[in-house]
């Protein structure tokens, strides 16, 4: 080989490789759903007419007015009336750390797409005020949706400093005052003890922003949430408008909308690549591990052929978004 092919080779080589490591870099850096005002967002007006009801019932555990400073005491803004039916922003603070459990006239279930949404009061498209979202269907037991936060956690954001909405992921609050955040139950299909079709209780905690780790809330994936604070006011922290309800045993027959799909996966085991023998259109398919944590995703494909050469060994859960459907498999990585 000569010196002339041995320095193509090279940068060859020196091109995949950065290529690489641009691809790792993009795949941190990934961005969600944007703000309300953009075509592409998931937030839900108040007025949508998606909504078939709203919380009947509300109990709030008030949390810190500034977890740092416990002499301050705890929040006291709003009622807990302010929770309840469609969002109109009267709100009820939760302070630092502090929840509240939502009950309905008629038990959620999981449907078709969203199934109930949380609305926040922000003022603005980027000031966002963070909370996890819970679900129950013994009204002791609760279970929490993954997520995502991909602030930086290097600077603290400040008492009104301002977030990127779509750096957010399955987090209440990433939506201004009377647009909601919608949240999907077959994300938490595979938890057992968990029933989709009676869901009869959200609760909503607040995510500490703090970057000190004495204090700080972490997302699914083990990073700081970092978002506004402190907020040492007596309506600091997450400010619950409403939570709205999308799907509920009055409007969904889950068995006719989520079905078990066993065997469309091929091959599997599977090696390098898998394909799916799905007919219909599929609009999105997910991997998630046996505890409901999302591992891989795949946006509007252009055919049913997926590559799975990073996923590590393992057994899966695969969710294929149809028109019409929601199918489901098992999958086995070697």
């Amino acid at each position: 080989m000569t010196p002339k092919e041995k320095g193509f080779k090279s940068n060859i080589f020196l091109i995949i490789l950065i290529s690489l490591i641009i691809g790792s870099i993009n795949s941190l850096s990934a961005q969600y759903a944007p703000s309300y005002r953009q075509s592409t967002t998931t937030a839900i007006h108040a007025d949508s007419n998606v909504f078939v009801d709203w919380a009947n019932k509300c109990i709030v555990s008030r949390g810190w007015i500034d977890i740092s400073m416990p002499e301050y005491g705890w929040v006291t803004y709003g009622i807990e009336d302010y929770g309840l039916a469609k969002a109109d922003n009267a709100v009820v603070s939760l302070g630092d750390g502090g929840g509240v459990v939502l009950n309905f006239n008629t038990p959620i279930a999981d449907g078709q797409g969203w199934d109930f949404a949380v609305f926040e009061n922000s003022f603005s498209h980027d000031f966002l005020e963070l909370a996890f979202v819970e679900v129950s269907s013994n009204g002791v037991d609760y279970y929490r949706f993954n997520s995502i936060s991909l602030t930086q956690q290097d600077t603290q954001v400040g008492t009104f400093g301002l977030i990127d909405t779509a750096m957010i992921y399955n987090l209440a609050g990433k939506y201004r005052a009377l647009y909601g955040v919608p949240f999907d139950l077959s994300e938490l299909k595979y938890i057992s003890g968990l029933d989709l079709t009676n869901i009869i209780s959200v609760r909503i905690i607040d995510v500490v922003g703090s970057i000190d780790s004495n204090f700080a809330s972490y997302d699914s994936e083990g990073r700081i949430i970092n978002d506004p604070w402190p907020t040492p006011f007596e309506s600091g922290g997450f400010d619950l408008d409403a939570v709205g309800v999308i799907h509920n045993r009055d409007n969904t027959s889950v068995n006719e909308i989520v079905k078990n799909a066993s065997g469309i996966i091929y091959p599997n085991p599977v090696g390098n690549y898998f394909m799916i023998s799905e007919k219909e259109k599929i609009n999105k398919v997910s991997i998630t591990d046996m505890s409901g944590k999302l591992i891989l995703e795949y946006a509007f494909p252009d055919n049913n052929y997926f590559d799975a050469q990073f996923l590590p060994a393992g057994l899966y859960i695969v969710n294929i978004y149809c028109e019409e459907k929601l199918l489901n498999d098992m999958l086995i990585k070697h």
